[in-house]
């Protein structure tokens, strides 16, 4: 497994790292002790990097994260997110002992005194644009709750608003074969600016790996089969806000595109890691041979330019167009 620093932060983190919502329930149901099977799964793909949020499960996957980091002879790099509670939203959004209450509660479900780093978790685009938020930040870094913290957004546009602030160290958004355009500024932009970028939805939801008909179900628990729409949350993070059907032909299409050899999911991860200013690619995974499969991506060879080209095309013509959310 190769290496990548995450910006700002100078922490050496696994190109290829373990995103850690499902351990919550949210992708149908995984017990605890099938979350700490592909915990293990993970690290022993050497994967050093984990991602999770203090909404996953409501704490379950940060405590089935803290009790894995605290059992390995060196602690990975866990970073959690904030934001997302509903409690803090009655004035405004949360105040600053608001969100210090929920860290201070996150440190504890991790097992750590101070978190490695801590996500704004797509808080609302009129509080990122107030700003306050930002200034809440740096406090509650300088107070030691976080050593480094950054922004996990839903679009563009709020990405660019993150990459003004100085104190925002990592960037984590959505970006994949099927949601190209944060290759045009964005990345160049944080590359430039020292931070770091953290890529979920790498397969769009599980798109990208080419196992899904048109016919396939999912869970009543799982959010591709309640958040299609956007009822629960924005419906860009349920198969990057494609059509589902629409999404399982474009996927035939890729396919044919990709090199013959390794699995879709893996060349489609490769293609993201051939974009240099990203950090780490957190893919999910709700068995443990996906982890070591996922991790695997980091030995490939880079696809050829003629590739990417190929597959930048059929983004621009086939794909952006349908896109249900702004990018």
């Amino acid at each position: 497994m190769k290496t990548r620093t995450l910006g700002k932060t100078g922490y050496a983190v696994s190109e290829i790292g373990l995103g850690c919502w499902q351990l919550g329930g949210e992708f149908g149901p995984v017990s605890e002790d099938q979350g700490r099977d592909i915990l293990k799964a993970a690290s022993e793909a050497d994967i050093t990097f984990f991602d999770t949020a203090d909404v996953y499960g409501d704490g379950r996957s940060e405590r089935l994260v803290g009790e894995h980091a605290g059992s390995l002879p060196e602690r990975p790099v866990v970073a959690t997110k904030v934001g997302r509670s509903p409690d803090l939203y009655p004035d405004g959004y949360g105040s600053a002992d608001a969100i210090a209450d929920h860290l201070k509660q996150s440190a504890d479900r991790l097992r750590t005194d101070t978190l490695d780093l801590v996500q704004l978790h797509c808080v609302p685009p009129r509080e990122l644009e107030r700003g306050a938020i930002f200034e809440t930040m740096n406090r509650l870094q300088q107070d030691r709750l976080c050593r480094f913290w950054g922004a996990s957004v839903e679009t563009l546009d709020e990405a660019r608003t993150c990459l003004s602030e100085p104190g925002c160290a990592s960037l984590q958004l959505i970006f994949n074969i099927f949601r190209q355009d944060a290759a045009d500024e964005v990345l160049p932009r944080a590359h430039e600016g020292d931070v770091g970028i953290i890529v979920r939805l790498p397969l769009a939801s599980g798109l990208l790996t080419g196992k899904f008909t048109k016919s396939s179900s999912f869970d009543e628990s799982d959010h591709r089969n309640f958040n299609r729409d956007g009822e629960a949350f924005s419906v860009g993070e349920t198969f990057s806000g494609l059509p589902f059907e629409r999404g399982v032909t474009l996927a035939e299409t890729v396919r044919s595109m990709l090199p013959e050899g390794p699995s879709m999911a893996q060349s489609a991860l490769r293609w993201i890691l051939d974009h240099p200013a990203v950090s780490s690619v957190i893919a999910g995974a709700s068995k443990p041979e996906q982890a070591r499969s996922n991790a695997a991506a980091s030995t490939l060879e880079p696809l050829t330019p003629e590739t990417h080209e190929a597959l930048r095309r059929l983004y621009d013509e086939e794909v952006r167009e349908l896109i249900k959310v702004p990018v």
